[in-house]
């Protein structure tokens, strides 16, 4: 089984890329998906975290935009919540990899934002990096409810360069031309593993 690790800058169009591989019938384990499931009222890691930050929970839920700021603001509470959050997202991704290996699968997808920031590509037989243009993943971030400049250039500085995420990938999914484009790439990638 290969394991494809995706990722790519925030705004390059990954959760659409992510989409058209599930499309196609390759498996996807969604890193941020997970995290959400986690932090939600039942999740495993709400309990840690409402301990930690009390003051992020509203009306019995944390609040992610309250919580968000925090964390970037501030790298101790960064490392505090990353060291609550990223052995539980693990344990999901590795349940999953099992899962999939046994149902015989040929190429799976892990949907990682931080691939290359956390070493997660050690983990990963190839790795894929979406990419567009500055102008457009601006538009794109921009459009986002609540986002400013300088949430973006927080996130930004917390994110490696797309540069070097493309001199570091075996595959560069372009998300910039068109739909129907990024779909050719992805199709072209999956018919070399299945």
């Amino acid at each position: 089984m290969v394991i494809m690790g995706l990722t790519g800058s925030i705004g390059m169009g990954k959760s659409t890329a992510a989409g058209m591989f599930r499309y196609l019938g390759v498996p996807v384990h969604d890193a941020d998906a997970t995290t959400h499931k986690l932090m939600a009222p039942n999740g495993a890691a709400f309990d840690q975290i409402a301990a930690l930050f009390p003051d992020v929970i509203i009306d019995g839920k944390i609040d992610r935009q309250k919580l968000g700021q925090k964390a970037f603001g501030d790298p101790k509470i960064l490392t505090q919540l990353e060291t609550i959050l990223h052995p539980l997202v693990r344990d999901a991704e590795n349940r999953f990899l099992k899962t999939q290996r046994m149902l015989g699968r040929k190429l799976v997808v892990l949907d990682i934002p931080l691939l290359y920031e956390t070493a997660g590509e050690k983990r990963c037989d190839v790795v894929a990096v979406v990419s567009a243009p500055l102008f457009i993943q601006l538009q794109r971030v921009m459009a986002r409810q609540g986002m400013t400049d300088g949430k973006f250039s927080a996130i930004l500085s917390k994110q490696m360069p797309d540069s070097q995420k493309r001199r570091r990938a075996d595959f560069i999914i372009p998300t910039g031309l068109g739909r129907a484009v990024t779909f050719d790439h992805i199709a072209a990638i999956v018919a070399q593993f299945c």
